[in-house]
């Protein structure tokens, strides 16, 4: 075990020292929002009141990697699967980067391989949560349409 801030987990992270699955990648990115943990405290205990919401990401599998698709991308299905019963898998033909360059809005995360991640969002969070900080691994350019 070893205590990390979020920026040098996901330095670790990159430079495959650990693993960690998409959904920590995610919430690492959204706390290098706050400098402290005072900072961090202070937040939640005002954001606490607004509520909150229950999401499960949406795999999109395509030949060169796959994305979880969040609430609010525009590809994220409008009767998702949350229970695993309707066995749905959501395919594409296309390649990540064209998904990536045709796409506008995004809450996304882009996964190549197991060490290859990317977060990308330009959706306002609900209920005043904070966005992650768009953080990636590879070397991808898709800030284009952000």
């Amino acid at each position: 075990f070893q205590w990390s801030s979020p920026p040098e987990a996901i330095e670790r992270f990159k430079s495959q020292e650990i693993w960690f699955p998409p959904p920590q990648f995610y919430e690492f990115c959204r706390l290098c929002n706050f400098s402290s943990l005072v900072e961090l405290q202070k937040f939640s205990s005002a954001r606490a009141l607004e509520g909150c919401e229950c999401w499960m990401p949406v795999m999109l599998s395509a030949p060169d990697g796959f994305i979880q698709l969040l609430p609010g991308d525009e590809l994220y299905p409008e009767d998702p699967d949350y229970t695993g019963e309707k066995k749905m898998v959501m395919s594409t033909d296309k390649k990540v980067e064209d998904l990536m360059k045709e796409g506008g809005t995004f809450h996304r995360i882009v996964i190549k391989n197991v060490n290859d991640l990317a977060v990308y969002v330009n959706i306002q969070a609900k209920y005043k949560h904070i966005n992650p900080l768009m953080m990636k691994c590879d070397n991808s350019d898709y800030n284009s349409k952000l």
